[in-house]
């Protein structure tokens, strides 16, 4: 592994946060000034393909990295924002639908946030409380 795989696989797998490549870029020009954001891309391709990470891909966002210990994701369907969430393991029952094995699946469930309901909740006390006026 190269010295820029092992930032970057270290960044990933540290975050609390599922970091963008322009993310990660700027924090590995912390460390190393000098890096060019093609550098970040080809490396996180190898890193993918040795399967050492994974891509999150959401449609009209850009691609997020995470580690790859077992996990699903929540996704916010009015902020885009997403939350590391476990549910029952599926394979079992997969593999029994399917009657074969699989490689692995990415359960991506979509809800709005806390932050978001109540944002919501707000505007509509406000919208009943401008109309009682």
């Amino acid at each position: 592994m190269t010295k820029y795989e092992k930032e970057i696989f270290s960044i990933i797998n540290t975050s609390t946060e599922h970091l963008t490549a322009e993310q990660i870029f700027q924090r590995l020009r912390e460390v190393h000034s000098n890096v060019v954001l093609a550098t970040v891309y080809n490396n996180l391709n190898r890193l993918l393909d040795a399967e050492l990470i994974r891509r999150v891909s959401i449609e009209g966002m850009p691609d997020r990295y995470d580690r790859t210990e077992k996990h699903d994701h929540l996704i916010c369907r009015n902020c885009g924002k997403l939350a590391d969430t476990k549910f029952w393991d599926l394979t079992s029952s997969l593999q029994e639908q399917l009657g074969e094995e699989f490689l692995y699946y990415d359960l991506k469930v979509y809800y709005v946030c806390p932050e978001c309901r109540k944002a919501q909740q707000n505007a509509k006390e406000n919208l009943t409380d401008d109309e009682s006026i």
